[in-house]
């Protein structure tokens, strides 16, 4: 079973992705970190030195690499992996896919403290945070929307989300 979590950056996929394969007891990967591991550097810093759409091609190799390699495995896309090319057609097709759907002041306070982390953030104001998330979530919710599933995290504990989660699938 291939069980994949969708949403904004933020949302909580990959504490609620690890939380999950450590109940179910299977593997958990980490799509942004698996790109690092395998390009030996940061998300940011390839952001930063070969640009988006370097990333982007990488992150679809990568993700086609894991869903034809690996099986009984939870992993946690990035906010924008299912918003290019054919990967939410690849996730749907070979997997079971969750959208942690998550509001938007939520979503800001959880942001806030790690802006310099996510580069398509970093470089904002915190009062301009709102504004943004808001106008990326209408842009990918047409997208994140296609998810076999839809969990709302808000007001959720990761337990909570967890055992909703184990529910939907079992």
């Amino acid at each position: 079973m291939k069980i994949i979590l969708i949403g904004y950056m933020g949302s909580g996929k990959s504490i609620v992705g690890l939380s999950l394969a450590h109940k179910l007891k299977i593997s958990f990967i980490d799509l942004d970190n698996y790109i690092s591991e395998k390009e030996q550097l940061s998300v940011s810093e390839i952001f930063k030195l070969r640009g988006e759409i370097y990333f982007r091609k990488k992150e679809t190799f990568y993700l086609q690499e894991i869903l034809n390699d690996v099986d009984n495995v939870i992993i946690a896309t990035g906010g924008g992996t299912p918003c290019f090319g054919n990967n939410m057609e690849l996730l749907k097709n070979k997997s079971e896919t969750i959208y942690l759907k998550t509001s938007i002041n939520s979503l800001v306070k959880r942001l806030i403290p790690n802006k310099q982390k996510r580069p398509l953030i970093s470089h904002l104001y915190d009062e301009d945070l709102p504004e943004f998330i808001g106008k990326h979530l209408f842009e990918r919710a047409p997208y994140y929307q296609q998810s076999e599933f839809i969990v709302a995290t808000d007001g959720k504990s990761i337990q909570e989300i967890v055992d909703e989660i184990e529910s939907i699938l079992f």
